[in-house]
């Protein structure tokens, strides 16, 4: 039985579990039972059942997980709800579905969370449809039904209204879905950064330790809700009157712990009996140990929290902050609450993130918020860019990310929240070749030649297309964060430089032809050395005011001492009333003196083009429209492997293949499918078991049921006429799942790692973008003369590609290499396929931490 259960959101942000039924909740059934209003039982059972027979009960604990499925949501020890589904009769498309939520808890999205996971369990069933039969007044359940993006089917008869509707996920369904996880994760985040109260464990009464320092923090910071130290026997600690225990008090939304790591469980107990939301866990001692018991003590605490309805920061973090003048909290171990500002900042490092905060102050770059995450169990940067996506006091959204825990929700969140904020990313080097690890490894002989995956510009590039501006260094970030916090966005990529020294306007020209700007004809404007301060305003106003020029590089050396009077050499004010009036935005190096606030100044020009470049880079992202995914249309007849839109001929009987496939299926063995187009030899490997299968034995139809779903449109060819040999390569990144790559043949573009890279699926202009974006792309489009091949057809080979990418994720590797493509179509002449255990993909899945 597959384990389905579940830590999920509700729609005010609390945490619950879901998970199977067992007989042994019988008990648990029975309670629930007894706290159901009598209205509630009668819209459940049609009438009053104001018990459950021994029968009926028996029956709705036991099931086959099956025909018969049924999930409880939890809290702690108590159930809250539960939703079951029953498969009307042997092998039928049809199950009819029902739930009941306790009445304390109804309203909080407990019906459309069992609704999703009872689907997803129906479908893995082998059905596709859900029944329900509703009475006219249970308008709530009505909704639930409604609401969930389904094409739901009603019919009044007998009293009863009677829906049918399709279980398949479609993108309204998904939508649906997506805009729940936002609400539930935004306002589970908004009671951490927003808490009415705080509670700190752990600060000393001789005010020494993490703890103290702290509550002392949060004190000096202004918080402006009561704080109260938790202490065993002291009486004060740090100056505010202590507590035995958190439930003495009301209105506590936020715990901080700076406990021993013995001591948590004892606290989490505490924090729980009280109705505290959230915990920050400073404390230290546990999976960054690399001990298995340090990594048990954070299961065994994200699994305590969530049980009792809370979320977690950390552990091992720096802690919490948010400027807000009407919250002002510092639960951070640093002295000071950062400056206030529009920029959110996440930080999954806590060893760095005093430095951080440091270094955000000295660049002036103000904050709204910040959240250092340490080993984050729970909270992660996808839920802080969640709550930031509505945030009214967030404008910009900063990253430093050391690993991903969910690629592909971040890919997601970050193509739509891009679109009205940007982010700015600084993600660790630290890739594995290719992305994904499949364990056992494959064999070297068979695969040496795919892909590797995306090189440091590929990755750079799938960060762009989904609307990140990904960054190097920690500079980099503060360099981009301070531009985009201060400066509005650039119209184009044409660059006006001002300065008054030639060697750092060329200097600035060299910067902009490496960064893919273009300076602006009539530019670089050289003013004179001697030349004071109000006169370079004037020239740099003159400049801002240019229809040519979408952005502004200014360089300021300074003049020959005692050259200019004071006033003439003030050019920081008379700058900064040129940069910050104007809708051009305009960087700043200036070697004479420091900027004012909200000018985007520079110790180098190459660090201010940079930071423009990127800046640049979004602003182009933001004027392409999105694209939408393509439907992929089938043809009915298929040849050996049929995988959304990929044959690999000939036709030969299969049953051969089938069987080495499922045992290697059930021993977790990757499987290596590969077709050469001559001889059309087939070898599947298993990881140390290789079976060479000659064409009387294998592969003809491998997988049809493959077929039946999605239908091909590729087939690998032998004997074709010329073209322009192309390949298509899918890998799994670290950062966005499953990626697909497309180049130019030839063992000079392999060097080059010429490839463009985008997350799957493909969008039609994704597609479209990736047949021109390699530098050899002009022998695509006629080069020297030649006739231009059809690039539309592998524009929709592509979008083929991506969707199975996208829903296969047993599909470890793909590579097609190479595609012939010619000015009549294309042709593939060789199938490289790599299938294994599918690797996990949690943001297919219904909702769930």
């Amino acid at each position: 039985m597959r384990d389905r259960s579940a830590d999920v959101l509700l729609s005010d942000g609390t945490t619950v579990h879901l998970r199977q039924i067992r007989p042994e909740d019988a008990a648990g059934i029975v309670a629930m039972h007894s706290r159901f209003s009598e209205r509630t039982r009668y819209l459940r059972y049609f009438s009053p059942y104001p018990r459950i027979p021994e029968r009926d009960l028996r029956r709705f604990v036991n099931v086959d997980h099956d025909a018969r499925e049924a999930f409880v949501i939890e809290s702690g020890d108590r159930i809250l709800a539960v939703g079951r589904y029953e498969r009307l009769g042997p092998e039928a498309p049809d199950a009819e579905v029902a739930f009941v939520v306790e009445d304390a808890y109804q309203g909080r999205g407990i019906g459309s969370v069992l609704l999703e996971h009872l689907a997803a369990a129906a479908r893995d069933a082998g059905m596709s449809r859900f029944v329900a039969e509703v009475l006219p007044e249970n308008s709530t359940m009505l909704r639930v039904f409604a609401d969930a993006g389904y094409q739901v089917q009603r019919q009044y008869a007998d009293g009863v209204v009677h829906l049918t509707f399709p279980i398949a996920l479609t993108e309204q369904s998904l939508e649906v879905q997506w805009r729940r996880e936002q609400r539930a994760e935004a306002r589970s985040i908004a009671r951490l950064l927003r808490p009415r109260g705080v509670a700190v464990y752990g600060a000393s009464a001789s005010g020494h330790g993490i703890g103290a320092a702290i509550l002392g923090h949060l004190r000096d910071g202004g918080f402006t809700g009561p704080i109260h130290p938790i202490h065993p026997t002291a009486v004060t600690v740090g100056g505010l009157p202590a507590l035995r225990s958190a439930r003495l008090v009301d209105g506590l939304d936020l715990a901080v712990v700076a406990v021993p790591p013995r001591a948590v469980p004892g606290v989490v107990a505490d924090a729980a009996a009280a109705g505290v939301h959230g915990l920050v866990v400073v404390s230290a001692g546990f999976a960054e140990t690399g001990t298995g018991a340090g990594v048990a003590a954070e299961r065994e605490l994200t699994r305590a929290a969530h049980a009792a309805g809370m979320r977690v920061v950390g552990p091992n973090c720096l802690g919490v902050a948010n400027t807000r003048d009407g919250v002002r909290l510092n639960a951070t171990l640093a002295p000071w609450l950062p400056l206030p500002g529009r920029a959110g900042f996440f930080s999954q490092s806590g060893a760095l993130g005093v430095a951080l905060l440091a270094e955000a102050e000295r660049r002036g770059l103000g904050l709204s918020s910040f959240v250092s995450a340490g080993n984050r169990a729970d909270v992660s940067g996808n839920d802080l860019m969640q709550y930031w996506e509505d945030d009214p006091a967030t404008d910009v959204i900063l990253l430093y990310l050391e690993t991903f825990g969910n690629p592909r929700k971040f890919a997601r969140l970050a193509r739509r929240i891009g679109r009205t904020k940007p982010i700015v990313a600084v993600a660790s080097p630290a890739r594995p070749p290719g992305g994904a690890v499949l364990s056992p490894p494959r064999s070297p002989a068979a695969w040496d030649d795919l892909a590797a995956g995306p090189d440091r510009a590929g990755v750079a590039a799938l960060f762009a297309h989904a609307g990140v501006i990904r960054v190097d260094t920690v500079a980099e970030l503060f360099d981009v964060g301070v531009l985009l916090a201060h400066q509005p966005l650039p119209a184009g990529r044409r660059v006006g430089i001002v300065g008054n020294s030639t060697a750092l306007t060329r200097l600035a020209g060299a910067a902009c032809a490496d960064g893919g700007l273009v300076v602006a004809s009539g530019y670089p404007r050289d003013v004179p050395p001697q030349a004071g301060a109000n006169d370079f305003a004037d020239v740099l106003a003159d400049a801002a005011t240019d229809d040519a020029v979408d952005a502004l590089v200014v360089a300021v050396a300074p003049p020959v001492p005692g050259q200019l009077s004071d006033e003439d050499a003030d050019f920081a004010t008379a700058l900064a009333s040129v940069a910050l009036a104007g809708d051009k935005p305009t960087v700043v190096t200036s070697l004479v003196e420091a900027m004012p606030a909200g000018v985007a100044a520079y110790p180098s020009v190459e660090e201010a083009v940079r930071a423009l470049s990127r800046v640049c880079g979004y602003a182009d992202w933001l004027r392409r429209p999105p694209g939408t995914v393509p439907v992929v249309t089938t043809v009915d007849s298929f040849d050996v492997l049929t995988a959304y839109g990929i044959e690999v001929a000939p036709s030969l009987p299969a049953e051969s293949a089938r069987e080495a496939v499922a045992a290697a299926g059930r021993l977790g063995y990757p499987v290596a499918l590969k077709s050469a187009g001559e001889g059309l030899r087939h070898r599947l490997d298993l990881g140390a078991v290789r079976l060479d299968l000659t064409d009387e034995s294998a592969v003809a139809r491998a997988y049809p049921e493959m077929a039946d779903r999605f239908g091909p449109g590729v087939l690998v060819q032998a004997m074709v006429p010329p073209g322009v040999a192309c390949v298509v390569e899918v890998v799994e990144d670290p950062a966005f799942g499953p990626v697909v790559g497309f180049g130019l043949g030839g063992v000079a573009t392999d060097l080059l790692g010429d490839r463009a890279w985008r997350p799957a699926p493909l969008t039609d202009r994704d597609a479209a973008a990736m047949v021109d974006e390699p530098r050899a792309a002009p022998l695509l489009r006629g080069y020297r003369g030649a006739e231009p091949v059809d690039r539309a057809a592998l524009a929709e080979l592509l979008i083929r590609v991506g969707r199975l990418a996208d829903e296969r994720p047993e599909v470890r590797e793909l590579r097609l290499n190479p595609v012939l493509a010619r000015p009549d179509g294309l042709s593939v002449l060789h199938a490289e396929v790599v299938l294994g255990p599918p690797a996990a993909r949690p943001d297919t899945a219904p909702r769930h931490l």
